[in-house]
């Protein structure tokens, strides 16, 4: 039986420690949709797509769990949503494989990672080139209504619902073709050098760094930033202090210390301790039983499987691999 609620899904790469970006650029949007109650949300952990990335078994263990703990420390509920690692569902590499037999290699040339490796002469991997299609396995298997995206990975469901109308459109149909859903009003959080925060730069704030992290990371921030920062306005830290606070606070403040930069950071310094100080203690006592951490992935997984499972078998009668 499907649910009655829309279907939500969305995965994040095992690749390494969240930051503010992080949570503001997609995680916060991912609890706020749970919340509504207006769709039933599955939340994968795309390890197989890691593995383009990562090729040590330790560390890809590592950060499975890890992130599984990042999940539910910023609130993601394991009784209200489906949480799971992409590589228990089989389905998902075994639809791939079947997508894989209707796409030209020239379709997958488009895929924006494809070019930017290639702009770069990377040698690049058959995942890599790929990807696309087992992306569009993780979408389609859930019959995901909406997949929330930032503008820039648009593609990625266009992909998968491309895929969907061809594979309808040859055997017959099967796939619900899926919408993006591009949050409205979500800002690209900054660094602190001023670009996109980004682990590739080593400009970020970790999610849930320590108090001293913190302070090390917020006075590093740079403040030099042209004719906006000579009016006393240091942009940079304006900018980031603008997830943390509303803006009429922040207007009376940044103008009572227009100048004292050290006193605008120290005061941006607690505002982002005050934030991330609960969230890393949630944080710490979750990691405190890894095993009740396996168990819900466990547990996802099982609830994954099974509906995975049956859109899987409604594609292989589709194209007449089922013989009954």
């Amino acid at each position: 039986m499907r649910a009655a609620k829309k279907i939500l899904l969305s995965g994040v790469k095992p690749t390494g420690r969240p930051h503010i970006g992080n949570y503001f650029g997609a995680m916060k949007q991912f609890v706020d949709l749970l919340n509504t109650g207006e769709y039933q949300c599955y939340f994968m952990i795309a390890d197989y797509h890691a593995l383009n990335l990562i090729q040590n078994a330790a560390e890809m263990r590592e950060n499975i769990v890890e992130l599984a703990i990042d999940y539910l420390a910023i609130g993601l509920d394991p009784k209200k949503a489906v949480i799971f690692k992409q590589s228990d569902v089989s389905a998902h590499t075994e639809l791939a494989w079947i997508f894989d037999s209707i796409t030209t290699m020239p379709y997958l040339m488009r895929a924006h990672a494809y070019k930017d490796a290639a702009a770069h002469d990377k040698e690049i991997n058959v995942g890599t080139f790929n990807y696309p299609m087992l992306m569009a396995a993780d979408i389609l298997l859930y019959d995901a209504d909406v997949v929330p995206v930032g503008a820039d990975q648009k593609q990625h469901v266009e992909y998968a619902r491309d895929t969907a109308q061809k594979f309808n459109n040859i055997f017959s149909p099967v796939f619900k073709l899926p919408n993006d859903l591009i949050i409205e009003n979500v800002k690209t959080v900054p660094g602190t050098d001023g670009r996109k925060m980004s682990k590739s730069y080593g400009n970020t704030i970790g999610l849930f760094a320590t108090d001293d992290e913190i302070r090390k990371a917020v006075m590093s921030i740079v403040t030099d930033s042209g004719a906006a920062g000579s009016s006393g306005v240091p942009v940079n830290v304006r900018a980031i202090h603008d997830l943390f606070r509303d803006k009429a606070y922040l207007d009376k403040l940044y103008e009572e210390k227009k100048g004292r930069y050290k006193d605008l950071k120290d005061a941006l310094v607690a505002d982002i301790q005050d934030f991330i100080r609960p969230l890393r203690e949630r944080r710490e006592e979750i990691a405190t039983d890894r095993k009740k951490v396996i168990k819900i992935l466990e547990k996802g997984a099982t609830r994954a499987r099974a509906v995975a499972d049956e859109t899987l078998e409604r594609a292989k009668q589709s194209i007449g691999v089922t013989i009954k």
